[in-house]
């Protein structure tokens, strides 16, 4: 069983990481776009929900739930010893809560009430980049 749930903790993880990757981008495109392009617009509105909904939600929750039972109900941890794996829960809480504040952005740009420029996608696009790097450094090296 620690196989099976470890690929689909693996295949979650990265479908999520996958949206959280490509959302921002969207953002991006929207944002630069606007509302005056409203045929463009309801698209970008489109692929976003879709991504959010059917892709990234899904994902994050399977994510959780393999996560959570690889840790106690395996019991794949050291609770004492393995420093690496709270800041490896710090880090998927991080991309917890930029989830969350994808979606609110996304709400945003559903109410065509967009506050922020490309720019400030761009910048958040960089996050899910740096959460992966650290996730996957202290998965494999564990450092401490």
């Amino acid at each position: 069983m620690y196989e099976t749930f470890k690929i689909v903790h693996i295949l979650a993880w990265t479908s999520w990481m996958a949206g959280l990757f490509y959302l921002p981008r969207i953002f991006v495109y929207h944002a630069e776009t606007g509302v005056d392009n409203a045929h463009t617009s309801a698209t970008f509105k489109v692929m976003e929900r879709k991504l959010f909904s059917y892709i990234m939600k899904p994902s994050m929750i399977a994510t959780w739930i393999t996560g959570l039972y690889l840790t106690f109900v395996i019991e794949i941890v050291d609770w004492q010893g393995d420093v690496w794996f709270w800041l490896k829960v710090l880090l998927v809480a991080a991309m917890t809560a930029l989830h969350y504040m994808l979606g609110l952005w996304m709400t945003e740009f559903a109410r065509d009430a967009n506050r922020h420029s490309g720019k400030f996608y761009r910048v958040w696009n960089e996050a899910p980049t740096l959460l992966f790097i650290g996730i996957v450094v202290l998965i494999i090296a564990r450092p401490f």
